[in-house]
């Protein structure tokens, strides 16, 4: 039997809620599989500011680095601080920053059976199966000055967009790598034409690109992908961005899946651990007050991030698929949480959903090992 150490931080609004329902589907797997998931639980976000007067403590940070892959929820919330102070966001963005996450995978696929459930014509979305690579350590988030002042002329904002050429050199490598296991297409999105920061970000993929000569690599403008991404989705096989494109870029890709809540993320760097590479794992979606603790979240991408910390940092990728059919299978009987449904689907809570894909997992999985 195989232990693994996981640190979950559920966070804010609806993020422990979808997490938990993450967490049961891999104590389910390990029970059918022969691994032990032992799991430790801490604050982050609002919740942590509430009762430790940080998003991020020293002491949560320790048990992260010291694990052997982090799950994570969303942060923020209705009550967050919007100027100064600590912020719910300071905690994801410190655990990226001192974790070294500097590659945020991001899936898109589209199910057979939520073709219908989308709001596009279905022949755009046969053949979907893009992964977006963003940038996570630098760029506007994470440039200073970054502040409101107050001046002779009145009140200005300034945010500092920095890419050095080391931060885009690494996060395009891993693109092209990843692209090397796919269709060996890499499209990297930038604003070249106006930003100083694209300019360079566009000459050094040229330049790391040729190093895989095997891979096509093709510049598109952010403004072009956008719309792109709505007429020809299909066409692309990994798009590789920087820190704020990847952000807008996704949330309007999660449309193509048909929901936000359908589409997991990893968030990897250069650290190895002895199972494999280590990561933070996490829906895209965020915190959804308005919803929390109504049963109505859609806890799938926090299922389907639960797969892809399986894959990349326990080396399990037997179970990572057997989690991604359970979810594929329970969606095809036409179960759905509110924000997939369709007039003919059962509508079920967030629990509910859970124990639906729990379902699939005892009637598919082959004996065990």
């Amino acid at each position: 039997m195989t232990h693994y150490h996981l640190a979950v931080l559920g966070g804010d609004g609806i993020g422990p809620e979808v997490t938990n329902e993450a967490v049961r589907v891999l104590q389910a797997i390990g029970a059918r599989y022969g691994h032990t998931f032992a799991t430790q639980t801490a604050l982050v976000g609002q919740a942590a500011i509430d009762q430790e007067g940080t998003a991020l403590s020293d002491a949560t940070l320790a048990l992260c680095a010291q694990s052997d892959a982090i799950l994570f929820g969303a942060v923020g919330g209705a009550t967050a601080q919007l100027t100064g102070g600590a912020k719910p966001e300071d905690a994801i963005l410190g655990l990226r920053k001192a974790l070294e996450l500097f590659a945020n995978l991001r899936p898109v696929t589209v199910m057979p059976a939520l073709i219908d459930a989308t709001a596009f014509k279905p022949e755009r979305l046969h053949g979907v199966d893009l992964v977006v690579v963003r940038e996570l350590t630098g760029g506007l988030y994470f440039g200073r000055p970054s502040e409101i002042r107050a001046e002779a002329e009145g009140t200005v904002a300034i945010d500092t967009m920095l890419y050095t050429e080391a931060e885009i050199e690494r996060v395009v490598r891993f693109a092209c790598t990843l692209a090397r296991q796919r269709r060996r297409k890499v499209t990297s999105v930038d604003k070249a034409n106006v930003l100083s920061c694209s300019r360079l970000w566009r000459q050094v993929a040229e330049r790391v690109a040729q190093e895989f000569p095997d891979v096509a690599l093709h510049h598109m403008l952010v403004d072009s992908c956008a719309m792109a991404l709505i007429r020809q989705p299909a066409d692309f096989d990994v798009i590789v961005t920087e820190n704020m494109f990847g952000d807008i870029l996704t949330d309007e890709a999660s449309m193509l899946a048909g929901s936000l809540g359908l589409l997991p993320s990893a968030s990897l760097g250069t650290r190895t651990t002895a199972h494999g590479r280590f990561g933070l794992y996490e829906p895209i979606h965020g915190s959804a007050p308005d919803i929390a603790g109504l049963g109505q979240a859609n806890p799938l991408a926090a299922i389907l991030s639960a797969a892809l910390l399986l894959r990349h940092s326990l080396g399990l990728p037997d179970e990572a698929t057997a989690i991604e059919a359970a979810v594929a299978a329970t969606v095809a009987e036409g179960v759905r949480t509110p924000d997939i449904a369709t007039p003919t689907s059962t509508v079920v809570t967030t629990h509910a959903m859970g124990d639906a894909v729990l379902a699939r997992i005892a009637d598919s999985l082959p004996s065990p090992r």
